[in-house]
């Protein structure tokens, strides 16, 4: 097969959540195991990092991976979903892998996958592990596909665990509590490894605190560390930069200039979690100086492939998207969208057809105009269906048969001093960027 043959291959033979949802969630590791067994274990063969959650875990991830590749270490990444390109999901120093490594897995693995019958997470997995160990990368940086204590990516024994915060999604495989939800999160801390929590949420730190006590952790909040930020859009050139000013009361950051180029203002808690993470891995030998910091996280999109998080798609009309799509990632993207100067708000929205939609919907200003539109997948919802679910909250808009359609009129619609936003879904963001 060639490669596009390939990933047709693993997308139809594969249980593939984006395809057919909660239904391709595996409730143990035994496949992952068992393909990594075949492998000789490459989990076993690079350090790495794990970084779970709710909302953040895909920027965190990035910012770090960007931190140790300007550092000078070879650093693997592994994040999920992908948007454009299955190779996205792996990455070595911010490259993608080859499209015949991915061709060379699958031929010498398919009479193992129709044997261990894994799901397309499972698989991917396996070779992101298999591409570290062989790379010998330095380290990775690991980001949890969906819960944590269940999933795939936790058969490594990591350096520390990071778990961003806690919010409202995948409540069917999950927990339908927010300290359910935390106890699956929470599964990826370790014996004797250090975690790191990036907000402290009155609600469900103590399912953590008492997970990392039961583990012989320590455990550190970043939220509550004593780092001062404070924050403004800035331009350098053709770039929009967040210009952000750290200061701390803990050595050894003391005093941190720094411009990130995701500008998104949520982009400040991940920030905290990035820090305490940097401090850690210093205290644990890696040398990254406050200059590798500064000059990583100014060019985070270039240097590791991140789209999605609050990007510009066009200046005029301004158009931006976004992948948050639960509650907690929605209050973040209307609080930048509340941030941004506009004359009216034009909003191209699609989502997934099995998930409670409602608590994000009741959030949305029923003064924009709405374009409703499914993603390109089979889980996407009929945009007439979310027609008439956002009609019954006040929402007003029209239905359209595609998101590229829907971002048409929403640009065509706009005035100079509009705001056109993309999202409600990964899904639909990956048509636009």
């Amino acid at each position: 097969m060639d490669y596009q043959q390939t990933i047709d291959y693993l997308y139809t033979q594969l249980p593939l959540f984006t395809r057919i949802g909660a239904s391709a969630f595996k409730k143990d590791l035994t496949n992952t195991l068992a393909l990594c067994e075949l492998l000789d274990n490459p989990q076993h063969k690079f350090i790495s990092v794990h970084v779970g959650g709710t909302n953040g875990k895909g920027s965190t991830s990035h910012m770090l991976a960007a931190i140790l590749q300007v550092a000078g270490y070879k650093t693997g990444l592994y994040t999920s979903p992908h948007l454009k390109d299955f190779r996205e999901r792996i990455r070595v120093n911010g490259q993608m892998i080859s499209e015949q490594a991915v061709i060379d897995f699958v031929a010498a693995h398919r009479a193992d996958f129709e044997r261990i019958e894994p799901s397309f997470f499972e698989m991917t997995v396996a070779l992101a592990f298999d591409v570290f160990a062989n790379e010998q990368v330095d380290i990775a940086i690991v980001e949890v596909g969906l819960g944590g204590r269940l999933d795939s990516t936790n058969i490594i024994n990591p350096l520390l665990s990071i778990i961003t915060n806690i919010g409202w999604d995948h409540m069917n495989m999950l927990g339908d509590t927010l300290q359910l939800i935390a106890g699956e999160k929470a599964g990826i801390i370790k014996p004797h490894t250090p975690v790191i929590i990036g907000e402290y949420q009155p609600e469900v730190a103590n399912v953590f605190v008492e997970k990392a006590r039961k583990e012989s952790d320590s455990i550190t909040f970043a939220s509550e560390n004593k780092l001062i930020v404070k924050s403004k859009k800035a331009k350098d050139g053709a770039l929009n930069l967040l210009d952000v000013d750290i200061t701390s009361l803990n050595a050894p950051l003391s005093a941190l200039h720094l411009q990130l180029d995701l500008t998104g203002t949520y982009q400040l808690k991940n920030l905290k979690t990035v820090l305490c993470a940097v401090d850690e891995l210093r205290q644990q030998g890696f040398t990254i100086t406050d200059q590798h910091i500064a000059e990583a996280l100014k060019q985070v999109k270039t240097l590791t492939g991140l789209h999605g998080r609050w990007e510009t798609l066009s200046q005029n009309p301004l158009t931006i998207c976004d992948t948050g799509h639960n509650p907690e990632g929605m209050t973040e993207v209307l609080t930048t969208i509340a941030g941004t100067p506009y004359q009216h708000l034009h909003f191209v929205i699609g989502m997934v057809n099995d998930k409670d939609i409602s608590k994000v919907l009741i959030m949305l200003p029923k003064d924009a105009t709405y374009y409703f539109c499914k993603p390109d997948i089979p889980r996407g919802l009929d945009a007439e269906i979310l027609k008439q679910k956002a009609e019954v909250i006040g929402l007003s808009g029209d239905a359209f048969t595609s998101v590229p359609e829907a971002l048409k009129s929403a640009q065509h619609n706009a005035g100079d001093a509009d705001l056109v936003f993309v999202g409600g879904s990964t899904f639909v963001v990956a048509e636009v960027v």
